[in-house]
Formats: C-alpha cells, structure tokens, sequence
C-alpha cells in the first residue's frame, strides 16, 4: 500500500493512506539506507505497520528534515526578535538551492517605530522586486491561498510567529507559543516534532525554530550562483567564473555601489563564502 509520511516523532512514522493514518516503523534493512522523512511518499505493510520503500523524492530539506515540499515559507520577525537579514538570506539562498519556491513573511510591524517602517519597507520592496512573493503577516487572506494544493515548510527565527500564524489560519490548530526571552532576544521553541497539518486546503509542517544553519552540500558557487539578482548583471563580469569579490571590472560590485543591488544582501553574501 502506498501513503504519506505526514509526522515522525522518534522512531515513529504516521503514514495517511486513503484518509487513515498507521503508526509504522522503518524496516531494519531499511534504516540502512535512506531514512524516511515526513512528505515522504512510502509503500508499507498495513497489517504489520511497517515501512517497506521510500518512493522516489523530488527535493528535501535538511534543516528541517522534510522532503517532497513545493514552497518554503520564511516567517521574519521585524522586532522581538529583531529583523535577522542574514539569517534570511541563508534560507533563501538553501531553499532557492533545494529546488523549493520560497515566500517571505514579515511579521510584528505593529512594533516598528514610522523610522523603522521606512527601513523596513527598503528590505519589503526589494526583495519583491528581484522576485521573490513577499507578504506581512496582517495580509491573513492572500496568505491563506497561498497553501491551497501545495505542501509548504515554515520555518525561521525562533519567535518569528510560525506557530501563531498557523493559529490565525486555523483556529482549530491551537499550536502552543510561548513567550519571547528578552535576555536573548530569541523566542523558545514551542515545536517539538515535524508534522504536516492541514491548512487552507494544503498541508503545512510547522517545524522546530532555530538561529544557525549551515550550508550543507553547497559549494561556494552555489552560493553565488543562488542570489538570484546576481544573474541580472554577472554576465557583464570580466570573468567568467567571478566571485564578485576582488576581482575587477565586476559587475555585481558595480551594481551594489549604484544602488542596484541592496548591500546588507551582498555584505551577507560575502560572509557566507568566506565560511564555506
């Protein structure tokens, strides 16, 4: 029988197969291979609850372990915890990577002074300008089409709101949040294990917050080549294989001291390629 795995705690895969759920275990010749992950497409033994075959994925994540996801959604805070546009870009940059649509949502702008909306709205327009689709929180209706038909990983600062934007799309979730810690500036993690919940009309996985990722499996030419404004001016570069760093006659270099290019965007990029 063929199903989804749509929630792992431990050891423990619930597989929806034809509107029911089985609580199933990997096989042991299994485990030696490729682990299962929710989003996963199985085959599996109904009787005995056991996991048999992970059918072939189109994409997965690492950090969150999730695979055969459509779009990943960042959830930004703009204050409590502050706006973190380096940790934003790192996922935009391994969501883009992984074959995944990602979609950026800011959240907490009632917090912001008129001073920091206006520099907040910089970051808004541009990022929508390269192409990315980008939403405030308050925009609850377009946000909720944005699910129908589609598995979608949240994901992003710990306390950004994922858990309370999934309340606010369905009430019946009633996901546990927990206060933000002042002394740290990061909210607790309130989310214990991947799951897959319905919300409208497609599937969500709300997922462990965290503040730190690395580049797994990306060489640094990823990395450039996954600031998607970077290819509206790199094939001005003198080089072919420039890394937009020292090199002269650089477009990218040229774009950012004209404006083109937001430079909190290339000051991140600079730093990611020197840890990878």
């Amino acid at each position: 029988m063929q199903g989804r795995i749509v929630k792992q705690i431990s050891n423990d895969y619930t597989v929806k197969a034809d509107n029911k759920e089985y609580i199933c275990k990997a096989r042991g010749k299994l485990r030696l291979g490729v682990s299962p992950l929710v989003g996963d497409f199985v085959e599996f033994d109904e009787k005995n609850n056991y996991i048999l075959d992970i059918l072939t994925r189109k994409n997965e994540l690492k950090r969150p372990s999730i695979a055969n996801i459509d779009q990943g959604i960042i959830i930004t805070s703009l204050k409590k915890p502050d706006l973190d546009t380096n940790l934003l870009d790192k996922l935009l940059c391994i969501i883009t990577f992984n074959n995944v649509n990602p979609i950026i949502i800011f959240t907490k702008g009632d917090l912001l002074s008129k001073k920091e909306l206006g520099e907040v709205k910089t970051h808004f327009n541009y990022y929508k300008k390269i192409g990315y689709q980008v939403y405030m929180n308050t925009k609850l209706k377009k946000i909720n089409k944005l699910f129908k038909g589609k598995v979608s990983v949240l994901t992003g600062q710990s306390g950004a709101g994922k858990s309370t934007l999934l309340n606010n799309l369905n009430k019946e979730l009633n996901i546990k949040t927990a206060e933000i810690s002042m002394a740290l500036n990061r909210g607790k993690h309130t989310t214990r294990h991947v799951e897959l919940l319905e919300v409208g009309k497609g599937l969500v996985a709300d997922t462990p917050g965290f503040s730190a990722l690395d580049f797994d499996d990306m060489q640094i030419s990823d990395i450039r080549d996954n600031f998607i404004e970077f290819n509206l001016y790199r094939q001005n570069c003198k080089y072919r294989d420039c890394m937009h760093i020292k090199e002269d006659s650089c477009a990218i270099k040229d774009a950012v001291n004209k404006g083109k290019i937001l430079k909190s965007r290339y000051d991140n990029y600079l730093n990611f390629i020197s840890k990878g």
